[in-house]
C-alpha cells in the first residue's frame, strides 16, 4: 500500500511539473509574458544574456536544490528532488517538440490559461507532499532563520523578478505579468482547497437527542455534544456540532427542521477536515443493539 502511493505521488509531481511546462511553453513563452519564480529569473537573465532559458532554469534549480539541502536538510531535498530535475527537462522537451508554435495570439487568453496551467501545477505537485524547489527555497530560509512569513518571502522575490523583467518590457506587458501572478496565486489556492472543504452545521434544539440519533442513522455522520445555556431564556440544552459534505447539507437542514422546526441552525464552511470518517476511513464501534459512528 505504501509503494503504491509512493508511486502515485511520485507519478503527480511528474504530471504537475509537465503542466507547469506546458503553460510556459504554450502560454507564456509566445506571448512575451512576464512572470514570477525560477521560470521569470530565467527569461530574464535570458534577455539580458541570450543563455538558453532551459539551461538557466536547470542551473537556478540545482543552485536552490543544494542550498536547500545544506540548510533545511535531506528530508526536504528528497521532497524538492524530482521536481528541481523534472521541471526544465520537461521544460526542453516540449520546447524541442513545439517549436515556434502559437495556440493564440490574443495575450488576455495567454495570461489567464497560464495562469491556471501554473496555478494547477504548483498545486498538484504540493498535494503530493513535495515542493516546486527553485524560488520556494529563499523564502524557506528566512523564515527558519529571520522569522520573515513564508508569503511575504514569495511575494518579494517574485516583484524583484517581475522588476527584472519590466526593463526589458513594455508597460503593458509588466501588468500583465502582475495579473498573471495574481491568476496564478488564485488558481492555487482555490486547487489545494478542492473537494476538502466540508460545512459545519450547529445546531441548538431542545430535542438534541432525537437530532443526534438522526443524523448518526440516516446521514451516517458523527455529532458531537456541547453543554450549554440559552443567553435569553437561560434554559440548559445540547448544541450539537457535526461535519458534513457540500451534498449532505440541504439532507441535515430538513431533518433537524422535521425533528424541530424550532431548531437553530448554524452553517459556516470549513477550508479542510482530517480525520476519521474524511481522510480516514469510517469505523463502527457497537454500543448496545445500535452503531455509533467514531
Amino acid at each position: 500500500m505504501k509503494k503504491r502511493r509512493m508511486l502515485y505521488e511520485i507519478l503527480m509531481i511528474i504530471f504537475g511539473n509537465f503542466l507547469y511546462a506546458t503553460g510556459v511553453v504554450f502560454f507564456i513563452m509566445p506571448s512575451g509574458l512576464i512572470t514570477g519564480g525560477t521560470t521569470g529569473l530565467a527569461i530574464g537573465v535570458n534577455q539580458y544574456t541570450g543563455l538558453p532559458v532551459s539551461y538557466l532554469i536547470f542551473g537556478f534549480n540545482t543552485v536552490m536544490f543544494i542550498m536547500g539541502l545544506l540548510i533545511l536538510g535531506r528530508k526536504f531535498a528528497l521532497t524538492t528532488l524530482i521536481s528541481t530535475f523534472c521541471y526544465p527537462i520537461a521544460f526542453e522537451l516540449l520546447h524541442k517538440a513545439v517549436g515556434d508554435y502559437v495556440v493564440t495570439d490574443d495575450i488576455i487568453l495567454c495570461t489567464l490559461f497560464g495562469g491556471i496551467f501554473i496555478g494547477a501545477s504548483i498545486a498538484i505537485v504540493i498535494r503530493a507532499g513535495a515542493s516546486t524547489g527553485g524560488m520556494d527555497i529563499p523564502p524557506l530560509i528566512l523564515n527558519k532563520y529571520f522569522r520573515t512569513p513564508v508569503s511575504v518571502g514569495l511575494y518579494a522575490a517574485d516583484c524583484a523578478i517581475l522588476a527584472l523583467q519590466a526593463v526589458f518590457n513594455d508597460r503593458e506587458k509588466i501588468l500583465y505579468g502582475i495579473v498573471l501572478v495574481l491568476a496564478y496565486s488564485i488558481i492555487l489556492d482555490k486547487f489545494l482547497l478542492l473537494g476538502s472543504n466540508k460545512m459545519q452545521v450547529k445546531v441548538v434544539s431542545d430535542k438534541s437527542t432525537d437530532i443526534k440519533e438522526a443524523i448518526n442513522s440516516k446521514i451516517d455522520r458523527g455529532v458531537t455534544l456541547f453543554h450549554g445555556r440559552t443567553g435569553y431564556l437561560e434554559k440548559e440544552t445540547d448544541i450539537l456540532l457535526s461535519v458534513v459534505s457540500n451534498r449532505e447539507l440541504s439532507k441535515v437542514e430538513k431533518l433537524v427542521h422535521e425533528i424541530d422546526v424550532d431548531a437553530f441552525v448554524m452553517i459556516s464552511r470549513v477550508s479542510e477536515v482530517r480525520g476519521r470518517g474524511f481522510s480516514v476511513g469510517k469505523q463502527y464501534l457497537n454500543k448496545k443493539s445500535d452503531h455509533e459512528i467514531l
